[in-house]
């Protein structure tokens, strides 16, 4: 009898063991790990201080106010060590957040898990081909005219969104809705 209520004990306790390892597998993290994956949009100009930035910072703040659940992030091939200063004066005046403290390279993954490339510039040759990529080589320079080269981003990237918004099938959310 004693055997028997032993057996039971370890047979409650596996199932208990399995019950957790199955929750934790389809537990809130899991969900909320899904939920995370954000698509995003990299935006790349050869220094990543002043054209992807201005781009990314634009595009996250449009596609925020329609409501659309993208993201967009800046790249450099060659970063400088801090955003230009024009640019974090003009986005500033903008009122909006540069969003980076320091460029960053463009990396494979970057490129490898974004739903589009937007190339500012030349693209080293093992971008090609891996990701769509869009090429915007003939914006304005920020450094001599950030009003215009802004106008010139920013319609854009409306149609960017505009583009997107058809590809992925999102559709306008409430503000706050999730």
């Amino acid at each position: 009898m004693k055997s028997s209520g032993n057996y039971s004990v370890v047979l409650i306790l596996l199932l208990l063991l399995d019950l957790r390892s199955h929750a934790q597998e389809t537990g809130p993290r899991q969900i909320a790990k899904s939920e995370e994956q954000t698509p995003v949009v990299v935006f790349v100009c050869e220094h990543g201080s002043a054209k992807s930035v201005v781009a990314a910072a634009h595009f996250n703040d449009l596609a925020r106010k329609r409501g659309m659940r993208l993201r967009a992030i800046s790249r450099g091939t060659n970063p400088d060590e801090k955003i230009a200063p024009s640019v974090a004066k003009g986005l500033q005046a903008d009122g909006l957040d540069v969003g980076v403290e320091k460029p960053a390279r463009l990396s494979p993954e970057d490129a490898s898990g974004a739903i589009r490339v937007i190339a500012f510039c030349a693209l080293p040759k093992g971008y090609l081909g891996s990701v769509p990529i869009e090429e915007w080589k003939d914006v304005p320079s920020t450094s001599e005219d950030y009003s215009k080269a802004r106008e010139n981003i920013v319609e854009r990237v409306q149609h960017l969104l505009d583009e997107l918004k058809a590809v992925t099938g999102q559709k306008r959310r409430a503000p706050g809705e999730k």
